[in-house]
Formats: C-alpha cells, sequence, structure tokens
C-alpha cells in the first residue's frame, strides 16, 4: 500500500497516514467498477471533453490530473472495501461515489503531492470519523486555510485523539466526492 506519512510537527497532533487507493483495489476498479460497471478509459483534454477533469485528484497517486493522460471516472467505495479487508460490518454507512484514477499503473504517490493532497485554500473538506465496526462517530467541516497542511494536522489531531476512531475518510463538500483515506500510525 502506498502512503504519504504525516510528520508530528506539534505535540498536541497525531502522526497521520494519507492513503491511496491500495493497488489491488485499482486493478479490480480499472475493470469494473465498485458499481458493477466496466471502466471506461478516456484521455483527458483541456476541452473537457468527454469529461472535465484536468485539476481533478486522481486518487492512485494524490495529484492533479494533467492534460493528455489516460484516465477513467470510477465508482469507488472505500469503506466496503476497508470492511471487507478488517472484518467490520459498516451496514448503511457503506457509500460509493465518483473519483478519477488513472487508466493504468501509475507508480503510486510520488511525495510531490504533499502530506495531504486537494487541500487547496478555501476548498470544503469534510473530515468522517468511523470505529472498528464501520460505523460514523462523528465529523468535522474544514474550511481549508492558506495554512492547509497545519489545518489537517490539527483537524487529524482532533480526531484521532479519539481512542474508538479507527480511520477518517476525507471529502469534498461540494460533491461528497471521496478525497483520501487517513489512519492513525501505530
Amino acid at each position: 500500500m502506498t502512503t504519504h506519512t504525516a510528520h508530528r510537527t506539534d505535540p498536541h497532533t497525531t502522526d497521520h497516514t494519507a492513503l491511496a487507493i491500495p493497488e489491488a483495489a485499482l486493478a479490480e476498479l480499472r475493470v469494473t467498477d465498485d458499481a458493477g460497471r466496466p471502466a471506461e478509459p478516456f484521455t483527458a483534454r483541456e476541452d473537457g471533453v468527454p469529461q472535465d477533469c484536468i485539476g481533478a485528484l486522481l486518487r492512485c497517486c494524490l495529484r492533479d490530473a494533467r492534460a493528455g493522460e489516460r484516465v477513467a471516472l470510477v465508482s469507488y467505495a472505500p469503506l466496503r472495501r476497508w470492511a471487507a479487508a478488517s472484518g467490520a460490518k459498516p451496514g448503511a454507512y457503506d457509500e460509493q461515489g465518483p473519483v478519477f484514477i488513472h487508466a493504468g499503473e501509475c507508480g503510486g504517490p510520488d511525495g510531490a503531492a504533499g502530506r495531504y493532497p486537494a487541500v487547496r485554500a478555501g476548498a470544503l473538506r469534510v473530515l468522517r470519523r468511523y470505529n472498528a465496526q464501520g460505523q460514523i462517530i462523528g465529523g468535522r467541516h474544514l474550511e481549508v486555510p492558506e495554512e492547509a497542511q497545519a489545518a489537517f494536522d490539527a483537524a487529524l489531531g482532533e480526531a484521532f485523539a479519539d481512542p474508538e476512531t479507527a480511520l477518517v475518510h476525507v471529502r469534498a463538500v461540494e460533491y461528497g466526492c471521496f478525497q483520501f483515506e487517513v489512519r492513525p500510525v501505530r
């Protein structure tokens, strides 16, 4: 699994790991997505045809899509996949939504995205906390400030201060799109 690790910068924060979609899941999504639809790769174009995606976060490598890249818009169920591996039973909390990924293997994150990707100042994010059973146990709205990394460190430190928090999903408020998952470093 490819990860970015956030290093401790404040004694009141916890170390965190922002996760890209795991390689095994990507291999499956590139064939059939979590809604059962076949992937339909396309070339990212400046004119937005067939899908406007330039600058959209690619969940395979945690960086923005660039013109000329082969990408796919697929439905992804991150909690369902985590639950299958952990034995959790999220029930109604299981949800799926659209994410962009590279249409082929890309090597995962290279560190250029920073510790937390897709955190442009002014962006609206929600951090949803889940327990080990896969149930939502809280959440927090975050309007990303200029000091985005510090704000995420603080918000995630707050989330993981609750020992019941097994993982956090970061989503865009406007569309509900899954951005990335964060787990505590143990």
